[in-house]
């Protein structure tokens, strides 16, 4: 994985607390800040704080591990009313506009969880609104002309 402007910085805020403890010699302490900066991937960061206290924990048999530092933030869970949404909403096509309603009302749910919970799947349940709004406009504007041509006949 690359490494970001952030994860070079906390690679040196480690490197800073060794130097201050007396860990590291000033010389090496440039020498390991210049390889920070040159780094191009959260591994090579790590090798470079692996044998510093803020470092890696070290892994038998591993000759180094990458700190929980660097490692990404997990995802946030998919929002299940946001995927039955966007389901609801693709069925549309298959069904006859039948899941239209149902994909409508998910939608509408999905999004007021996701706003209040921050979970992931704003893109499904905008998905599922579309769709299931144009199935139940569309059907609307059927059954209005199918009863406008029955009234002038």
């Amino acid at each position: 994985m690359l490494a970001s402007h952030a994860d070079r910085e906390r690679a040196v805020d480690v490197l800073r607390a060794g130097f201050a403890e007396g860990r590291l010699e000033k010389d090496e302490f440039d020498r390991r800040v210049s390889r920070v900066y040159a780094a191009r991937t959260v591994g090579e960061l790590a090798l470079v704080v692996a044998d510093l206290p803020q470092g890696p924990a070290p892994h038998p048999g591993a000759v180094a591990a990458v700190p929980q530092v660097f490692l990404a933030t997990p995802r946030p869970a998919q929002n299940g009313r946001a995927v039955g949404s966007a389901v609801c909403g693709l069925l549309c096509l298959l069904t006859a506009g039948l899941t239209g309603v149902p994909a409508v009302v998910l939608g509408h749910t999905a999004r007021a969880e996701i706003r209040r919970t921050g979970e992931d799947g704003a893109g499904l349940a905008l998905t599922g609104l579309v769709l299931g709004w144009l199935s139940v406009g569309g059907w609307a504007l059927f059954w209005l002309l199918l009863i406008a041509v029955d009234v002038l006949d």
